[in-house]
């Protein structure tokens, strides 16, 4: 006959291994009960279900703390491209990654899109998974993708428009999941008070870059950052430390000092 052993699978197992041995009261109280053979196995499987709770609530809670620290990051986001149709600039996919993705990977997040069911008619439903040590959170949003332009004029193929309509998905939800401000910041070019500047470690990769390019500080502030008063590099904020870190690879791959 099966034993409350064997109705454990082996991720249960490793689960009771490791909080064993972080002195969790109820993983003890699981090995105990499950080395004793007649103990009642449905008992059993209700222990694990709450541990299973129990975890659940935790990384939850990790999830959240983690998006806070993220959040507190993310700086405004210069709009980067234009409309034609509407006369209008946007912060592009690519400038809203370039700025965020250093963030959200440091904080153990990762992000994929699908494409979800349930969408009124002439929509599509973009989903987005956010991701943190198995703990996933699915945000939706419904983009139209009927073709029309502007002024309500078939301006697409059904296939552009649905193209279209996900990748403008994937630059909403992005901006959504964390909150993201963006503007045309050419006023202070990024650097506005209140967001958090970079620490030692992206600090030092800088100076690494700088050395290794012989490049003088000043100049490259001045270059990376034209219209901010950024005189150090402990003044840069978080949200552009990408910027000056690309500008900094680029200069090393085209061989250093000019």
């Amino acid at each position: 006959m099966e034993n409350a052993v064997q109705k454990i699978d082996r991720s249960e197992t490793r689960e009771i291994a490791t909080a064993s041995e972080q002195s969790d009261p109820l993983m003890r109280l699981i090995e105990k009960a499950a080395s004793d053979p007649n103990f009642d196995v449905d008992k059993m499987e209700r222990l694990v279900a709450m541990r299973e709770r129990s975890l659940a609530l935790q990384v939850a809670a990790e999830f959240d703390e983690a998006m806070t620290a993220a959040q507190k990051e993310c700086g405004p986001i210069r709009e980067d491209a234009n409309n034609p149709q509407t006369r209008s600039k946007y912060a592009s996919y690519l400038a809203l990654d370039r700025a965020v993705r250093p963030i959200y990977t440091r904080h153990d997040f990762s992000i994929s899109f699908g494409q979800g069911e349930g969408a009124p008619e002439n929509y599509v439903r973009l989903e987005a998974y956010v991701s943190r040590k198995g703990h996933t959170r699915t945000r939706h949003l419904d983009m139209p993708a009927d073709g029309k332009g502007a002024k309500g004029g078939d301006v697409m193929t059904k296939t552009h428009a649905t193209g279209s309509a996900l990748t403008y998905g994937r630059r909403y939800l992005l901006a959504l999941i964390f909150n993201l401000a963006i503007g045309d910041m050419q006023d202070d070019d990024g650097n506005a008070a209140g967001y958090e500047l970079i620490g030692e470690e992206q600090k030092d990769q800088l100076i690494g870059l700088i050395r290794d390019t012989n490049t003088d500080t000043a100049a490259f502030l001045k270059y990376v950052f034209p219209r901010a008063s950024i005189k150090a590099l402990d003044e840069i904020p978080m949200s552009r430390f990408p910027d000056a870190l690309a500008a900094l690879e680029k200069k090393k791959r085209q061989g250093g000092a000019k």
